[in-house]
This record gives C-alpha cells, structure tokens and sequence, in this order.
C-alpha cells in the first residue's frame, strides 16, 4: 500500500469521525453551500476548461485526479473519500499498470475539487492481479472485484484505506468471453447484484461468424448473460447458476436502485448485425441497429438474449436472424419477453448507470438516469457514437421526457476507441451532491457540481464541444470521405507492395475506410490502422497470421479471424463486408503498405 501527496500538505484523515453536519459542511463547493442556505447561487463563468469537456449552462468541472490507471467504476464514501476499481489485461493491449494495487483511494483534503492523497489499495500485477469492474461499499466496508472474486476489505475508522487482508465474499465468477468483467451494486438490504456478460455476441455456433445460427438452447445463458444475486453480508460464497435473479441482458454493467425498491440495469445491445447478416441487413440498419437499453430489473424476468433485438424505430423487440429472425419483421418468442423502459442509440456502449439522489443539482435531475456512453466501434463505416454522458430523466420508473447528452467532447478530435482522448465508463454521486465520472482510457476522473441559479427549472444538453460543428458538417459530405479523418489521405504516402499499383493502394484505402465497397476494417483497426481492442494494429509490421506477404494478407481477411491472438475482437470473413476481388486485392495492398510505411 502506497500514499501520495500531490504536491501539497495533506490535511489529517480524522474527517470519517466528524458529525455528519460538519462532513457536508466540509464536503460542499461554495455554490453547493449556497444552495442548501436561504439565498439562490448565481450563475457564474467555470474556472479552467472543465476539463476538457462540456456541460450544460450552470454546470462546472474540475479534473479531480489524472492518469491513475484505467478507471472504471467508482464510489463515493461519506467523508467524501473517492474509491476507483481499475483493470489492466488483454483489453487494453496488456499495457503496465501504475505500480500498486488496483484499488485507488483519492482524497481532496482542500476543497478545491482535486484530489491531492491518492493511496492504492489491494493486490498488483506483481500478485497475478489484473483489477476489475465493480467496487461498493456496504457497512462501513469496500467491497471490490479482483479477477474472478468480489472481496470485501474493512475500513478502520478515521483512515481511507484498509490494513488488513480482504475477505473473499463471491469467488469463482466467470472470466471467458466477450464480457469478462463483474460490475456489480449492492442494496441496503445486502443483496448483492452481480453481472455477468455474455461470452458471445449473440450465442452463435461460430462466434460473430456470418450466418452462423444461434445455438439451441443457449446453454450459455445458464452461466452468463444475466445479473446474479448473492449475500453482502456472507464471506465464501461461490459462482453457481443457482443465483441467477434475471436472464437475456447481454452485457448489464450498469447496476441503480431508485430507493422506492426499483432495480434498474443498462444493457449493451449486440453487434454486427449488417456483417453477420448482410443478406437481411442493409449496412446503415447495422449501422443504427440494435437499440442500447435501460431495463426495469424483475426477478426470473428474460430480457430477450440471444433470441431479441430492440429495435428503437419499430419501438418493440424482434427475432434475432441466429433465431429465425427475418431483418425485423418478425416477433416470435420476442411477445414474451421484457422490453427495456427507455432506449438509446445502437453500440453506443453503456457502462454505467447512476439514479441521481443528490440535491446539489437543480430539482429536474433528482432522480433521473446519468448513463456513462463508453463510445461505439460498431457503426463503421458511418461515424462512431457514444463517448458521453446522458441524462435520461424518470418518473415512477418510467421515462417523463427525452434524453440530453449531458456531458460531450471525451474523446476529443476522433469518436473511436483506438484514438478517443478519454471514454466514459463509471459514475458516482458524492454526499455533497456532486457527479463523478471516470474514463478508462487515460484515467482521468472528473467532479462535475451546479453554480447556476438555483431556481434552475429545465434540462439542458451540454454544449457542442469545439470543432464539431465543422465535423458534423463532413459527416454529410458525398462521397463520405469527410467521415473519417485519415480517408483518402495516407495513401499517397504509402509504399506500393510487390505485384500491386499505387491504385489498388489509393482504392485499398477507400475500401478499409468505408467509402467504397462496404468495407468495415476501420471499426476495429481505427482510421489510422493503430488498432483497439477490437482489432490489431496494423502499422507495426507484426504479423500473427502469415508472413506478412500480399498473399499471406489477403488469405487472412478472406478466411476471417475466429480466434484472435492478442485483440478481444473477432474478424468475420472479409470483415464482414461482401467485397469484391478487386476490392480485397485492393485493401490487402493498403493493409500490407500500412505495415511497411517505415521502409521494413
């Protein structure tokens, strides 16, 4: 366990034992202070850039920790101690963790919205640790995933971190898959509600295969694809089916209790729509295709995966083509299941879900949905999504007006997960009311408080973040090329491999970037051919598949990759395109130029 102080004095940690009058007293920013007293905040200018990123009117952030790791979700203890859950791994490219354990406990000890202790917690990579999801606290104790367990560690009074070992509470959870993460909440009564993505999109034969039917039954869905509930209050519990409390959420990251005993999930809808089924499909339908969802948690209710879709332009669910399904049309078993209480935009990727309880932002929030969007890879060649926070107000459960992008401009120049500046993935309400928000890529975490009036009656969206405007013009431009930022311009810089012509490079090009031919390549691989997750990088000159010839290439993307080496995602033959012959001559030569761009 290791204690940092970021350039300044800390103050005593004694604050866990203050009366809790005096906590919130010490807790709130002046404009919080002045709304819980008799006179109304003005609203005034926001010091600093907000970090980056942009709110609505009244709204203001500050950067209250930077480069801590992969922050995914995070809570906030009453003393206003902020405790993050980081994760490391295959999905980040196996990259070095900060030294340490993978817990962070940050602590602002002046006021000022930063945090200047940051103490880390738990096991390191050094341990065989690779971090996690889900972290809660629950009876004065922090509760956290570690690989495939949910520990619970002690916290002494008047210390933000534990001393002692964690006890094992759920061990055994699944690591496999698409969705080998284990968010999770837990309730005031101890009930401790885990989830378990799939390990498939859409419980195939042949994973993200095209035309690969859908097992029958999904026996999967025995083990994934669904929110488990154990006992918070009960060490050495083990993983079993019989804890399953509801089925068919692909992936549920987001967990929310409304305090009326409402229990409320995200959803990740599936992917590849248009590539796995392109003769039902047409490429925007993949693009726009499935809905992501918010749900209404019941126990022993089905959500509908692998058999349904939410499809948002018809407002229902409809049979998935791996079931029957005809591109829409057909309903089916889809009667019978649960549909989600609100819907938004497809692949847009929710990863976390917080019901606002707090009372320092105007009165129209309280109670509504904040949904972290982790941003899209799945609406290539059309624009990526996502990348922001949305608030999604609610009444009695259900949706009282349309959603608001309530924070925007994450991920900077480029909306894509190989080049986005930050993506959102955790949220947290702190006592004095203010939001957190996390990012995994470059683990920055952001305080986001309300110095507007206080008389504030409306929800607003947050302001276009700088340049969009000219990016959203682009994106209307014909032929497409203005969608993506490196379209049409590397080629010409590119060497010319053995055999192939400068214009079957400038064509390659075209075709990888989606402007000709259908071409999907960069969803996984980025613009830049740099790679995600979901795709490697093409510009190394490493190659996994072949010797890295013309052929050797041009083999691979015709065959596909249903297993992949190093990167989380699976390449569906010609990437799920139906390229022609001059087409994949044309983008193997770009993919072998990209690879040979330093002279190798």
């Amino acid at each position: 366990m290791k204690h940092h102080f970021l350039g300044r004095r800390a103050a005593p940690l004694a604050i866990a034992s203050l009366p809790i009058v005096a906590l919130l007293a010490t807790c709130l920013s002046p404009s919080a202070q002045a709304q819980t007293g008799a006179a109304p905040a003005q609203a005034q200018s926001c010091p600093g850039d907000n970090g980056g990123i942009t709110l609505p009117p009244g709204f203001c952030a500050t950067v209250f920790a930077d480069n801590i790791g992969h922050a995914r979700h995070l809570v906030v203890a009453p003393n206003g101690v902020v405790y993050v859950n980081t994760w490391s791994g295959r999905y980040y490219h196996n990259d070095t963790p900060p030294a340490g354990g993978f817990l962070v406990a940050l602590q602002d000890t002046h006021g000022d919205g930063m945090a200047d202790v940051q103490t880390r917690i738990g096991e390191s990579i050094a341990e065989g640790a690779a971090g996690g999801t889900g972290i809660a606290l629950y009876k004065g104790a922090l509760f956290a995933e570690v690989n495939d367990r949910i520990e619970r560690y002690e916290l002494p009074s008047g210390a933000i971190a534990p001393s002692g070992k964690p006890e094992v509470v759920v061990s055994g959870l699944p690591l496999t898959g698409d969705h080998p993460m284990h968010p999770f909440q837990i309730d005031a009564q101890g009930n401790l509600y885990v989830d378990l993505g799939s390990a498939t999109n859409s419980c195939q034969v042949a994973n993200r295969m095209p035309r690969s039917p859908g097992h029958q039954p999904c026996t999967e869905l025995e083990t994934r694809a669904g929110i488990w509930r154990y006992d918070a209050n009960r060490t050495g519990q083990h993983f079993s089916p019989a804890e399953r409390f509801v089925t068919g959420l692909r992936n549920g990251e987001g967990i929310a209790f409304d305090g009326k005993g409402g229990i409320f999930a995200t959803q990740h809808g599936r992917d590849q729509l248009g590539e796995n089924w392109p003769k039902l499909y047409r490429p925007e339908q993949g693009v726009n295709l499935p809905a992501e969802e918010l749900v209404r948690l019941q126990r022993g209710a089905d959500y509908g995966w692998p058999e349904c879709y939410f499809d948002d332009g018809q407002n229902k669910l409809v049979l998935a083509p791996e079931y029957g399904g005809d591109g829409g049309k057909a309903v089916g078993v889809c009667a019978r299941k649960h549909a989600p209480v609100a819907a938004f935009p497809a692949h847009w990727a929710p990863n976390d879900l917080l019901l606002y309880g707090g009372q320092q932002f105007p009165k129209a929030y309280q109670g509504g949905a904040f949904i972290a969007f982790h941003g899209s890879w799945n609406r290539a060649p059309a624009p990526q999504g996502g990348y922001n926070i949305v608030f999604q107000p609610l009444a009695d459960g259900k949706p009282s007006g349309k959603y608001v992008v309530f924070a925007d401009g994450f991920a900077g120049a480029i909306k894509e997960p190989g080049q986005a500046a930050h993506r959102p993935s955790g949220l947290a309400v702190g006592p004095d009311g203010a939001l957190y928000i996390t990012d995994d890529s470059h683990g920055r975490i952001w305080r986001v408080t309300f110095h507007g009036d206080a008389a504030t009656t409306g929800i607003a969206a947050a302001a276009q973040p700088a340049g969009a405007a000219a990016r959203a013009s682009a994106d209307d431009a014909t032929p497409p090329e203005g969608i993506h930022p490196n379209a049409g311009r590397t080629a010409a810089a590119l060497p010319t491999p053995p055999g192939a012509t400068a214009a079957q490079v400038a064509l390659g090009s075209r075709v990888f970037h989606g402007t000709e031919g259908g071409g999907t390549c960069e969803g996984c691989h980025g613009t830049d051919g740099k790679g995600t997750a979901q795709g490697a990088d093409l510009t190394t000159g490493k190659y996994l598949w072949g010797d890295g010839s013309l052929a050797a290439i041009k083999k691979t993307i015709t065959t596909g990759v249903p297993n992949p080496k190093e990167s989380t995602g699976v390449m569906p033959p010609m990437g799920g395109a139906e390229l022609s012959r001059s087409d994949l001559s044309a983008v193997a030569a770009y993919v072998w130029a990209l690879g040979h761009r330093g002279g190798g």
